[in-house]
């Protein structure tokens, strides 16, 4: 790839494709619309009608593309079709750069780079085509067309093509001559086949598709899928017939709207306890750990003498709590590497390695390359994920799934929180398979986990007005600092993480013993600090701290548990986290975290659902 010249950067834009006998629009428009938290700089749709090509696109959300497509008719009387919302790093949003691209013969619908786009663009303006976009999948189209006038046969024309270009992408093919077909192409980029009666789907995932079917193919790396109204035809490249397992889906149409809350933050937020108690129950048997659902051997987890979290974002900070758990229980090393750097550090790792993988889709792209690597090198692998039939889920060596349900909101909750719980689980159940607890102690731990913790979390909810008052102090605020000590200092991260993530306020989380050895000479009295101090064994420590920046002139917000009278007097406002067994205290502290950076960013009148720049996961580098 030539670094000099522009292209698109399709990292989490949302495809989807409907054959059928309904209005192919419609299905095409309410897909979309429920992928949007995947991308929403522009959106586009092309369907084959009166037996031509009809294409539309638009800036902006995808109700700007209904609304043009209003103007227009709908593209009423069209049974197939392609649609695309997109989420662009480079490359402005504009309507020659969102898709579908192609022309009369073809139309695709592309998610990924095509690494190798400026070589293959360059062969096909020899070959007398022209360009009217900045976009790598413009190329990949007319690279289809080329092939496929070459060859007269779709297969062979978008299995030369799958050979020739270098890169990730999943791709919705529309030919003008088979308007009774769907084709689609994947590597590194997730893209289903939903199955539905009389009608098939193509979707990035099955959000945009449970209104019609929770059924659904996940297509794996380098095969290909011919979808009619009537049937699937899954295959590898070389066009051999597969036959996958089909996925269902545990979703329910509901949960992936919005159910009367103003955003689907909030409602996440407040799913948790439901969330927590729905992974938790199947995992437990005599009110001890059991992962014999996942087939999860006891002898692998005995076997591990060192564990690392892989991860990114927030999930990475799950991993940063699972540290602190396992070492605290197990007494065995733990590392947490962010995924995006794990493969250039070379890592060094043995069959008695546990590598867990932690990602709420399942895909995200450094995450999934971090898992290959690590089972390379002869590490046992374990993903912790949420979505189904996802490339994390498929490639580990075993997978737990969080069953958290959809989760719209780019910022993640409710998974974070689903992951943690999940964590102390496997690291209860890993104590007492190493010795370090025995079945009582476990079974003490167990109980306050599934048992204690849904009503501390709704107990944590109930505090909501509390939490709101307290936002509205920050909220004028450009920049603050979060501060914590032990497992504190880890949820200030994710704290920070949430809070400039939906409101763009610029906040750092730093340990609290390293204020003085630099980080102090940025407070002033405009500078805000939020102080985590929910481990008792740390007050004092925290109470100097708090100290320090309020000398400085720091307004000073405390989180801490009930118990802690004494550090209350040294902040302006104080929250508290319900009682709880302070080993958990993590996970009413994140609702608190949660609540508050959804309060902020509602009183800056942020996009809470949508924040600007960002998208559900990434998943190319």
């Amino acid at each position: 790839m030539s670094a000099h010249m522009p292209y698109c950067v399709h990292t989490m834009c949302g495809i989807t494709g409907y054959i059928g006998q309904k209005e192919a629009t419609e299905i095409i428009l309410e897909g979309l619309h429920a992928l949007e938290y995947r991308g929403y700089d522009s959106a586009g749709i092309a369907v084959l009608e009166n037996g031509g090509m009809s294409v539309l696109k638009s800036v902006g959300k995808v109700a700007a593309l209904e609304a043009k497509l209003a103007a227009v008719g709908n593209f009423a009387g069209a049974h197939v079709g392609i649609g695309h919302t997109r989420w662009a790093t480079h490359g402005a949003p504009s309507d020659k750069n969102s898709h579908p691209h192609g022309n009369a013969r073809v139309q695709i619908v592309h998610n990924g780079i095509i690494e190798n786009y400026a070589v293959l663009r360059k062969m096909l303006l020899e070959k007398g085509y022209t360009f009217e976009s900045e976009t790598d999948t413009e190329v990949a189209a007319k690279l289809i067309d080329l092939r496929y006038r070459e060859c007269g046969d779709h297969l062979d024309a978008l299995a030369a093509v799958m050979r020739e270009m270098v890169g990730s992408y999943a791709i919705a093919v529309l030919f003008a001559d088979t308007p009774d077909r769907l084709y689609a192409i994947k590597k590194d980029n997730p893209l289903i086949v939903g199955v539905g009666e009389g009608e098939n789907f193509i979707a990035s995932d099955i959000a945009a598709v449970l209104r019609h079917t929770k059924n659904y193919y996940p297509l794996g790396d380098l095969q290909m899928a011919v979808v009619t109204a009537h049937s699937i035809e899954i295959m590898d490249i070389d066009k051999r017939p597969l036959h996958p397992e089909m996925m269902t889906a545990d979703w329910s149409v509901e949960a992936a709207e919005r159910g009367g809350y103003p955003h689907f933050m909030i409602k996440e937020i407040n799913e948790e306890p439901a969330a927590v108690e729905k992974t938790l129950h199947p995992r437990i048997a005599g009110m001890l750990p059991d992962f014999e659902g996942e087939h999860l051997s006891d002898e692998r987890l005995r076997r591990a003498k060192s564990v690392t979290f892989v991860a990114c974002g927030t999930a990475m900070h799950a991993g940063l709590v699972g540290k602190a758990a396992i070492e605290r229980l197990c007494r065995i090393p733990v590392k947490v590497e962010i995924a995006s750097e794990f493969r250039y550090n070379d890592p060094i790792l043995t069959p008695d390695d546990l590598v867990i993988i932690i990602s709420q889709s399942g895909e995200t792209a450094d995450s999934l390359a971090a898992l290959r690597l690590a089972k390379s090198r002869g590490a046992y692998t374990l993903g912790i994920v949420n979505v189904i039939g996802s490339s994390i889920a498929r490639e580990a060596d075993n997978v737990i799934y969080t069953w958290a349900g959809p989760e719209i909101s780019v910022a993640s909750t409710k998974a974070y929180t689903v992951q943690i719980s999940l964590i102390y689980l496997l690291s209860i159940r890993m104590a007492l398979l190493c010795g370090r607890l025995n079945e009582a102690e476990a079974r003490a731990y167990t109980e306050k986990l599934y048992c204690d913790m849904p009503r501390v979390i709704e107990e944590t909810l109930k505090t909501e007005d509390a939490i709101k008052a307290a936002a509205v102090d920050f909220a004028n605020y450009e920049d603050l600092f979060f501060i914590g000590r032990g497992i504190d200092y880890f949820l200030s991260m994710e704290g920070s993480l949430k809070l400039k993530e939906i409101s763009y306020i610029h906040s750092e989380a730093y340990a609290a013993g390293e204020l003085k050895h630099g980080t102090i000479s940025l407070i002033t009295d405009k500078m805000p600090v939020i102080a985590l101090a929910t481990d008792e064994a740390l007050y004092e420590k925290m109470i100097s701290n708090i100290r320090e920046v309020k000398a400085r002139g720091a307004k000073v917000l405390l989180i801490t548990r009930r118990d802690a009278e004494h550090a209350v007097d040294e902040a302006e406002r104080v929250l508290y986290i319900p009682d709880c067994d302070p080993l958990f205290a993590a996970i009413p502290l994140a609702t608190v975290l949660q609540l508050l950076a959804y309060h902020v960013a509602a009183a800056r009148g942020c996009d809470i659902d949508k924040p600007r720049n960002l998208a559900k996961s990434v998943t190319v580098e």
